[in-house]
């Protein structure tokens, strides 16, 4: 996990990097900045995934761009002991699977099978459960997401981050993917455990995206003032501080600081928790 300030300074491109996770995460930027970039949306296919892996993998030493050799397990340690939760497709098979997982995805765009949401979310899923690269399968697939949602119309995707989002929920990502992979292999799985969650997600991005224009629109006031409205008029009934941090991008951390110290005192909010993670809910 890399410290906050640390993952701003790689973001806005850093040159050097201290170790293999500042790495992929500079490679994960590129490969963002790579989908912000796009003027067209191209047809998702196997060269266009394994583009993407090396762009992941691309500080890393050249790791990425090739699929799985190896058998591949999703484990769980939920329990406190590892445990196989899944078994994917074995490597022989993957590059038809993958294939023909994408034509049958391209298939169903141009006709219309279904809604847009319920297609990505199917796409997904499959891709998971074939898992085809070694390492990166949960990263190649938020890009993946976030290719197919601008594609889509889903412009929110390029204002605010979905990946976060999905970080930030990973207890509900990990359950709603487990609940839709189960007896994946028999072709008898339920994708609506992960089309629901990734449509809560899309959702709360659409709220939050909501609130920052509300935000800019209104009269500036002093830095302070602009916290106080945010939190007694704008914010969730919980929230947590990184939000106000997204909401108000122009005002400090230590102005957010202090007036949910004064508002804390005054009995407006309370926290849930200590720390930068802590949740804090009107009262």
């Amino acid at each position: 996990m890399l410290e906050l300030g640390r993952a701003q300074r790689i973001a806005e491109g850093a040159p050097r990097f201290r170790n293999r996770n500042e790495r992929e995460f500079a490679g994960y930027r590129d490969a963002v900045d790579a989908l912000m970039r796009l003027d067209a949306y191209e047809p998702l296919s196997v060269p266009f995934v394994l583009h993407l892996h090396r762009l992941v993998f691309r500080h890393a030493g050249g790791r990425g761009g090739d699929l799985k050799s190896d058998q591949n397990l999703i484990v769980s340690y939920e329990s406190g002991r590892r445990e196989v939760a899944f078994t994917p497709p074995a490597p022989d098979e993957t590059e038809f699977l993958l294939g023909e997982l994408l034509d049958r995805y391209e298939a169903a765009k141009r006709t219309e099978l279904a809604h847009p949401v319920a297609l990505i979310a199917a796409l997904v899923v499959d891709f998971l459960a074939i898992h085809p690269v070694a390492d990166g399968n949960g990263r190649i697939a938020r890009l993946l997401t976030t290719h197919e949602l601008l594609a889509q119309g889903y412009g929110v995707a390029r204002y605010v981050s979905i990946e976060q989002r999905v970080f930030e929920s990973k207890n509900a990502y990990y359950k709603s993917l487990y609940d839709s992979q189960r007896d994946w292999h028999e072709g008898e799985h339920d994708i609506w455990p992960w089309t629901s969650y990734l449509a809560s997600v899309l959702a709360d991005a659409y709220d939050d995206f909501e609130r920052r224009v509300a935000a800019a629109s209104e009269p500036a006031g002093s830095k302070q003032e602009q916290v106080r409205d945010y939190v007694l008029r704008q914010a969730p009934q919980g929230f947590r501080r990184r939000d106000i941090e997204r909401a108000l991008p122009g005002v400090s951390v230590g102005t957010i600081r202090l007036v949910l110290k004064e508002l804390r005192d005054a009995g407006a909010v309370r926290p849930e928790g200590a720390g930068a993670g802590a949740r804090w809910r009107r009262t």
